[in-house]
């Protein structure tokens, strides 16, 4: 009699050569979850719109897309906080969600650039929210024209970038130089990277225990859990979160060993081949690069943020794939002795700390992560 996985496989292998399985299509009444990463801005008159429809790209944890714009006047623009969006589990600060903030208004900044306008941008205008964040506002910025103002080249970047959660080519270690530009691309921060194969292997290490510590801690594996989006249908209807789309996925799901009551079950089927998967992605990590502050304020989250964004951007446009590995820089309580031993291990402190830290090679291409439309984060 064949075992229950030979049988799992039979039938998985079978749903994949039906149209169901293969096509993973979302229903054609759902919207398109990538259609914001085709022509961002086209066709838009208000240069606040047309600078916002890229920064909606922007990399952030657990793509929450935490943001929200107001437009008053003719040439301002308001970017709020979108507290329903937070990550109070791995994220009880909000350091990261400010990050992500952060990458957002340097999009905007290359935008407004490309489209003759300078972004003035005014940080929290009515103060830094401490220990949280509050519905203040996180900038004030007004855009003008500018004749003189200069392209960045990494605009034509905006649209290629990828945060990439697929395995690296272990055994093609970007050179030195390679790094070396990425990491200049975001001044203003001590950075740093790591490609030799002895550093490497203790920090694949290192972060393999801060996703399994996290997968360990029932409130941080629910927070994920809540805002996975299974299938081509989930990924349309919400266009945020944490996509799993693809023939296995669909072909798991029908099964019902891919669910959210099974991902919060250690144990279950779904969760010990996510574990395989995500142990790949260390594994196979060539290099890593990081971030790190010489304080935390949140006008310093936001220009790590910036900074970043312009790290992945400069990535790109050397066909070098990068992602963010940041659970042992999470700060809730379970991940505190990881936490200090990563910060040790990069030179940061707790008033000092690293920041960002991020996977970084040669891999396959990828899709970007869903977005939802321009007009869903403008508040009216």
């Amino acid at each position: 009699m064949p075992s229950p996985i030979t049988s799992r496989r039979h039938v998985l292998a079978l749903l994949a050569a039906t149209p169901f399985a293969a096509s993973g299509c979302a229903p054609s009444n759902l919207p398109d979850a990538y259609a914001a990463w085709r022509t961002p801005g086209a066709g838009e008159a208000d240069p606040r719109r047309h600078a916002l429809a890229h920064a909606i790209l922007a990399p952030n944890p657990h793509n929450m897309q935490p943001w929200l714009v107001a437009l008053p006047g003719e040439n301002e623009i308001v970017l709020s906080p979108d507290l329903t969006r937070l990550l109070p589990a791995t994220d009880p600060p909000n350091r990261q969600i400010v990050i992500g903030c952060g990458a957002f208004l340097e999009l905007l900044d290359i935008a407004a650039r490309q489209n003759g306008h300078r972004a003035d941008i005014t940080l929290w205008p009515d103060g830094e929210p401490q220990p949280v964040l509050d519905l203040r506002p996180i900038a004030h910025i007004r855009l003008t024209p500018d004749a003189s103002i200069a392209k960045d080249p990494l605009y034509a970047q905006i649209t290629q970038r990828r945060t990439n959660r697929e395995p690296f080519d272990a055994g093609k270690i970007p050179e030195d130089g390679a790094l070396q530009t990425v990491l200049a691309a975001g001044p203003g921060f001590e950075s740093g990277f790591a490609s030799a194969p002895e550093r490497v292997a203790r920090m694949r290490d290192l972060v393999w225990r801060g996703w399994s510590r996290e997968m360990a801690t029932p409130a941080a594996l629910k927070e994920s859990v809540d805002v996975m989006r299974i299938g081509a249908a989930e990924i349309a209807k919400h266009r945020d979160g944490l996509a799993m789309d693809g023939i296995a996925m669909e072909a798991m799901k029908a099964l019902g060993l891919l669910s959210r009551e099974t991902m919060l079950n250690p144990e279950s089927t779904a969760n010990r081949e996510g574990a395989k998967i995500w142990k790949k992605l260390a594994d196979t990590a060539p290099a890593f690069v990081w971030l790190r502050s010489a304080d935390n304020t949140r006008a310093t989250q936001i220009g790590v943020g910036r900074a970043y964004a312009r790290m992945n951007l400069a990535a790109t446009a050397q066909g070098l794939a990068m992602h963010p590995w940041s659970m042992a820089l999470e700060e809730f309580t379970e991940m505190a002795d990881l936490y200090a031993e990563q910060q040790a291990m990069l030179g940061g402190t707790a008033a000092a700390p690293v920041q960002m830290l991020a996977r970084i090679g040669y891999g396959k291409t990828v899709k970007p992560t869903p977005r939802r439309g321009l007009d869903e984060h403008i508040k009216a």
